[in-house]
Formats: C-alpha cells, structure tokens, sequence
C-alpha cells in the first residue's frame, strides 16, 4: 500500500479504536454511576481522537459516541444528557484538534495548553445545551447546576484526564508508531 493511501486508512483505523474504547471504558466504572459520572470516562477516547486522528475525526466521534452508546446499551439517557455529552464531547474534539495541530510547537506544554482549553470550551458547550433544553422541557438550568455539572463533581476526571492524556501522547510517541510530540528546538532548527 502507497504512503499517501495508508494515511486515511491508519487515521479512520484509529479514530474506530477511539470509537471502540469510548463505547467499552464506561462499563469500568458503570457499576457505580457516581464514580461513573465523575470520571468521565468517554472524555478520554475523544480527547485522544481530536489530538492523534485531528479536529475532524474528533468532532465526529465526539458527536456519535455518547448517541450510539444509547443505542447499543441504554445510557447514557438521550434527553437531556445523551445530546448535551453529544455537543459537549463533539466540542472536545474539535478544540483539541484543532487547536493541537494548529500549534506553533508540539510539545507537552502545547498538549496541556490544548486539552485545558478543550475542556473549558466543552464545558461551555455543555451548559448552553442543558441550558437549552432543559429550557424547552420546562425545567430551569441555574448557575448553580452548571458549576456543579461542569467543573465540582467532574474534578476527578478533569485530574485523570490532565494526567493520563500527556502520558498515553507520550508513550505512543515514544514506540513511533503515532509521532506527533516534537520538541520546540526540534522545530526551531527546521526540522520535522
């Protein structure tokens, strides 16, 4: 198989994994819901999506990913939750990817640069769409919920995500198999 064809193949091979760990990494912690809701486990697939596969491939898993685990395993509940996590989730993997490829230097600092923003943007998303729609359903979103929501009960897995990301980046650039981390000096002296 030619380079410029093996490219799209490995990044849509990538981005089905992603798919695939997003789909299985909830029933870890899905026997105990809090535990569930505070680690956020399908965060971390699209976070690594939009940062190895890029802003597309994130955008779309992020989308589908919370919708077609309703589909296939009953949870998360589409309304309200299912399609804020669907816009919350999609937003995730744009501003990652985007953001990461479009960095001057990609470096460690430049990845917790990208996931910070990405988590903060996403949260953002997330409560205009409850906002939203629990708007039309009748009920009222305060600033209250969206604090609680968005940043104190998910604080464990804002912590688990600013440490395992990093670490998975780090491990795949090191076997060579995705290089995507290159040195600032790397990048000043020309090189790729």
């Amino acid at each position: 198989m030619n380079k410029k064809r093996r490219k799209p193949v490995l990044t849509l091979t990538l981005a089905a994994m992603f798919m695939g760990i997003g789909l299985v990494l909830p029933f870890l912690t899905g026997q105990i819901p809090q535990i569930g809701n505070m680690l956020l486990p399908m965060h971390i697939p699209v976070l690594l999506c939009g940062l190895i596969c890029g802003w597309q491939y994130g955008l779309t898993v992020g989308l589908i990913l919370p919708l077609l685990r309703y589909a296939l395993f009953g949870m998360p509940v589409p309304f309200p939750t299912g399609i804020a996590m669907a816009f919350e989730l999609g937003t995730y993997g744009l501003t990652a990817g985007f953001l990461y490829s479009h960095s001057r230097w990609q470096c460690i600092i430049a990845l917790y640069r990208c996931l910070i923003l990405a988590m903060l943007a996403g949260r953002l998303v997330w409560g205009v769409v409850q906002a939203v729609l629990l708007g039309i359903g009748g009920s009222g979103f305060t600033w209250q919920m969206f604090a609680a929501g968005a940043f104190l009960k998910a604080i464990p897995g804002i912590l688990l995500q600013l440490v395992l990301i990093p670490a998975v980046m780090v491990a795949l650039n090191r076997t060579g198999l995705v290089p995507f981390l290159r040195p600032a000096a790397t990048l000043r002296n020309g090189e790729n």
